[in-house]
């Protein structure tokens, strides 16, 4: 399953926050095939059914079908640069 590291945890939680999505929102990870290396990410109030979902000091991801197998021995890293962009970067666990 997808870890995040701690930086991944506290952008996620700023991205959803600074999107006034209700409470139990997340950021949405999806992909087109299980092969993916190019993900399509949106916060979303709620998981779709099939979505995996993972929780991580108080951040929540939901993983589509495609995504959830892509990631699955993958780690969510986060960036944010002086000018406020964030760039996320996926590396394999341990």
């Amino acid at each position: 399953m997808l870890t995040l590291t701690e930086n991944a945890s506290t952008v996620v939680k700023e991205i959803v926050s600074r999107n006034g999505a209700p409470e139990g929102s997340g950021l949405r990870i999806n992909a087109q095939d299980t092969a993916a290396t190019e993900f399509a990410v949106a916060v979303v109030p709620t998981p779709d059914p099939t979505d995996s979902v993972v929780e991580q000091d108080g951040a929540r991801v939901y993983l589509g079908e495609a995504a959830a197998i892509a990631l699955t021995d993958k780690t969510l890293d986060a960036k944010v640069a002086d000018d406020g962009r964030v760039s996320f970067e996926i590396g394999l666990q341990g």
